[in-house]
């Protein structure tokens, strides 16, 4: 794979302010697609060392199993965070080693949605772990910022299914086959909605896309008042 060099941009604020933007930058539309390589790209060779957002404004981060979802929010975002992984890894530390995940799957997505549902309602900053293959809490999430006065912006990380089948092997937990199935066709229908319209998803102020290259660049993930 031939390997493309990332040049850092100091800071990105989403939404940004309407002038003219940087290239690969969609700025009247909400919409940056950051993927540094291999090119060439819209916004090939370039990625910003720091995403600001709205105080007060939900981020979604999505991607596929494996992609670096966890990895980016837990070293990049400055704010209260809600992720699944964080709930699974709790209920392992406290469950038999043996036991295999299928089994306290169901308690792991119960106590993450009440989790979830508790700080979204409580109002403020928040990073969330979209899983991208139920699009329902997307949505939840959309309707419920939106009576609340705030705005949901998506963060896509574009991964190739097999890059995050190394992320699965390299974290040591393997999403099934079907599973896996299900994540590929729910990210393939978010970035050929994203790609169709040229704007971000219903419901969401902006969208900035990622792949690996332009993540390892990104230093920091802050909400600030504009």
């Amino acid at each position: 794979m031939t390997r493309t060099r990332t040049v850092e941009a100091a800071a990105l604020r989403v939404p940004p302010p309407r002038v003219a933007g940087s290239p690969g930058m969609g700025v009247r539309s909400g919409l940056h697609d950051l993927r540094c390589g291999p090119g060439p790209g819209p916004g090939c060779g370039v990625a910003p060392a720091a995403l600001s957002y709205p105080l007060g404004d939900l981020l979604v981060v999505s991607g596929l199993p494996g992609s670096g979802k966890s990895t980016l929010m837990r070293r990049c975002v400055r704010a209260p965070l809600i992720d699944s992984q964080q709930v699974r890894e709790e209920f392992a530390a406290r469950l038999p080693t043996r036991l295999p995940y299928v089994f306290y799957r169901p308690l792991v997505r119960l106590a993450h949605y009440r989790r979830l549902r508790r700080a979204v309602l409580a109002g403020g900053p928040l990073a969330v772990h979209d899983c991208g293959s139920l699009p329902w809490v997307r949505a939840w999430l959309t309707r419920v910022a939106a009576r609340q006065g705030r705005r949901v912006h998506l963060l896509l990380l574009d991964v190739d299914p097999a890059e995050a089948r190394d992320g699965q092997q390299a974290r040591g937990q393997w999403v099934s086959r079907y599973a896996f199935a299900r994540h590929r066709a729910a990210a393939g229908r978010l970035r050929r909605r994203i790609a169709g319209t040229g704007r971000p998803p219903v419901g969401c102020a902006s969208a900035v896309v990622l792949d690996r290259a332009a993540a390892r660049a990104l230093r920091e993930i802050v909400f600030a008042a504009s």
